[in-house]
């Protein structure tokens, strides 16, 4: 699809019958690069937590961590529509504070669209945000800010109650106005279901490929970030590798001093040198 990508494209996109591009990404530089390859739309995600920050899990991000990593991408990304993760507990207090929140990643953070966790129970918060003009992508299936309630990061919707639980979710949410849904680490077959079910467009990432588009962290893609490899995720490229093999060759050249060479520096007159 040419011309920038809003939250209105990808209604056209379901139509149309075209896949729907998204990767993640956390700064300027990435996502000048990743809207350059004509990615669809780029996660601001809370995923940063976890390959920016180093901690075990996404619950530690916080509002401040989101509105600047925002605020990096949307200067890089010219095409993508840019959707902002809201935080844990960013929206879960009240529907006004979720108002809030989601209204700063848009107003100082640049992004066109938010996205949130959660399936029917969210649907009042999602309907407060959608009122005030904001766009809002909804996630169902395994909802990383829920992990301690799962016990960690489980497939979801593999047995019946679960499965007719999250058909619901999903409906509850497009009810509720939102513009796609995220359906992460669900069964192909529920996927399909789901996403025959709505009408707007569902966002796999471990959910197969009958979903409308797919989203994966752009540091998995890229083979980056190796304390935790989801089975889904394919790699298509090795730069952790490639990064090592640099910084190490840069080590030795410096330490055999190979580096810099006489191009790589700077002269002076002479007759400076000599009244120095």
């Amino acid at each position: 699809m040419d011309g920038k990508f809003t939250a209105q494209s990808f209604a056209q996109a379901k139509r149309k019958k075209e896949k729907i591009t998204m990767l993640t990404a956390y700064d300027y530089s990435m996502a000048k690069i990743i809207d350059g390859g004509g990615i669809d739309a780029i996660l601001v995600g809370d995923s940063l937590g976890m390959v920016m920050q180093g901690h075990d899990s996404t619950l530690e991000v916080t509002m401040d961590d989101m509105v600047y990593h925002c605020r990096c991408v949307s200067r890089g990304a010219k095409r993508a529509l840019v959707v902002g993760d809201m935080p844990f507990l960013s929206y879960h207090v009240s529907a006004e504070e979720a108002v809030r929140n989601a209204g700063r990643l848009i107003q100082e953070g640049g992004a066109g669209a938010v996205k949130l966790e959660g399936g029917k129970i969210m649907a009042d918060t999602v309907r407060a945000i959608v009122r005030a003009q904001i766009p809002v992508m909804g996630h169902i299936g395994l909802t990383p800010q829920s992990v301690n309630v799962f016990g960690g990061f489980k497939v979801q919707g593999r047995e019946e109650a679960r499965a007719k639980a999250l058909i619901e979710d999903a409906l509850a949410l497009e009810e509720a106005g939102v513009f796609s849904i995220v359906l992460e680490a669900v069964p192909k077959e529920l996927a399909q279901v789901i996403t025959e079910k709505v009408g707007v467009p569902t966002i796999g990432i471990g959910a197969g490929r009958c979903c409308d588009g797919q989203i994966l962290v752009i540091h998995d893609i890229l083979g980056m970030y190796s304390d935790f490899t989801p089975r889904f995720v394919r790699q298509y490229a090795h730069l952790k590798e490639t990064i090592t093999g640099a910084v190490a060759g840069y080590v030795q050249d410096v330490r055999e001093q190979r580096f810099p060479e006489e191009k790589h520096t700077f002269s002076m007159d002479a007759s400076v040198l000599e009244k120095l």
